[in-house]
């Protein structure tokens, strides 16, 4: 792809396939000035990474992008800013370091070993519930949506009751954290959403500082460092990243890796008869997340200039991190635009790198280990019924639904 050529995410078959424009670009022009996207796109592995562990590649993109807002929409958008710019995804250190390691001290690998488990019922029960139909059902509304949602309300200690609730702002929210450009009034829709959870896990972080329960909430509000502690607003804005962030990226690996095996039947076949092999199927994960995973893009805003490929980009600059392209470079990935669910090494970037790596991921991983053996082993015959389309995010791929036809086995 030369610059007289553009790329525009916006382009309905972009959305459908990024993969081969993005290809183009990685190979002859990997720094690319997108008019559609007032910003730069990297699109090489080296280049990619680099920038997500390099300081000159701010984190804090939603300062500035408030800061030039009309005034009057700004105040009307006050919940909004003051919770996102409290996220540790949007901060760059010492900021950043702060809050990460206080959040680090509750949401541990040790803490979620009790949720295997439940994990494994949750996923029994939904397919279970899927199996019953035994015909037509959109797997996205049946199973990859509502799993993950259900897991981080448990360990958020959300009540089954309020469930549908936190979905249903989260949705909202995700109408403007994920640059969904078809959206109307994402902005205020985004805002009223903020304000209700701040109500809601503001009165539970009161309830938990009384009465703590041992869960990750609780132990959020007992973290210390140094002695420093969370404030109300801090533990609150951790408590809806942990929401947001804990099912939409799960969401997305279920449903885009379904559809991914239904391409590659021989892989599916493979995996099927290798659920009893740990490493195999934790293999497949992987694959999933570098094929075509949960994550598009990053964006960081440039402090400082930098030169890159000949280039001068200018400070302020907004930088598209394109994961996607980053996860096929043939200069990384032998083969890179095939599927195979034995591939190993996988240094795939979806979950991030440096001192941003994805505090979820861990989680992610654990849910996609114990529901893949159990949906493939409950059911049999699973078949495509209609393409899917994409949502049209600039930030996460993933399925607006997944019509597929399957029967118990």
């Amino acid at each position: 792809m030369t610059s007289s050529e553009h790329f525009d995410p916006r382009d309905a078959e972009v959305i459908q396939n990024p993969f081969p424009a993005l290809a183009r670009l990685r190979e002859h022009e990997p720094l690319h000035y997108s008019e559609a996207m007032a910003g730069w796109v990297i699109t090489r592995y080296e280049d990619v990474r680099n920038s997500m562990r390099d300081p000159r590649y701010s984190a804090n993109r939603l300062r500035p992008f408030f800061a030039h807002m009309d005034p009057t929409r700004r105040e009307r958008l006050a919940a909004l800013e003051k919770n996102l710019s409290l996220w540790a995804v949007f901060n760059d250190p010492p900021d950043h370091g702060r809050v990460r390691n206080l959040m680090n001290k509750a949401f541990t690998t040790s803490a979620l070993a009790h949720m295997e488990g439940r994990i494994a019922e949750m996923v029994e029960s939904l397919v279970d519930e899927l199996a019953e139909q035994d015909g037509e059902v959109d797997f996205i509304r049946a199973f990859a949506y509502p799993l993950p949602a259900m897991v981080i309300a448990e360990i958020l200690g959300v009540p089954r009751e309020d469930v549908a609730h936190l979905k249903r702002w989260s949705d909202e929210l995700a109408s403007f954290v994920l640059t969904s450009r078809l959206s109307p009034d994402r902005y205020g829709r985004a805002d009223a959403a903020i304000r209700e959870m701040h109500d809601y896990f503001g009165q539970m972080a009161k309830r938990l500082r009384r009465h703590p329960d041992g869960g990750i909430v609780a132990r959020m509000v007992a973290a210390e460092e140094k002695g420093d502690f969370l404030s109300e607003d801090e533990l609150v804005a951790a408590c809806v990243l942990l929401l947001f962030a804990g099912h939409e990226t799960t969401t997305q690996l279920f449903g885009n890796g379904l559809y991914a095996l239904l391409r590659w039947p021989e892989q599916l076949q493979r995996l099927r008869d290798g659920l009893h092999d740990r490493r195999q199927v934790e293999n497949a994960v992987e694959e999933i997340l570098r094929w075509d995973g949960p994550g598009l893009a990053g964006v960081r805003v440039l402090n400082e200039d930098v030169e890159m490929h000949g280039q001068r980009v200018p400070a302020g600059s907004r930088i598209f991190q394109f994961v996607a392209a980053a996860n096929r470079d043939p200069g990384v990935f032998a083969d890179p635009d095939r599927f195979d669910i034995s591939r190993d090494p996988n240094p795939h970037l979806t979950f991030g790198y440096g001192i941003h790596f994805c505090l979820g991921a861990p989680l992610a991983r654990m849910e996609a280990r114990i529901g893949w053996p159990i949906l493939l082993k409950k059911l049999r015959d699973i078949e495509l019924v209609e393409t899917p389309r994409f949502s049209d995010s600039m930030i996460v791929r993933g399925l607006e639904g997944l019509r597929v036809r399957c029967r118990a086995a």
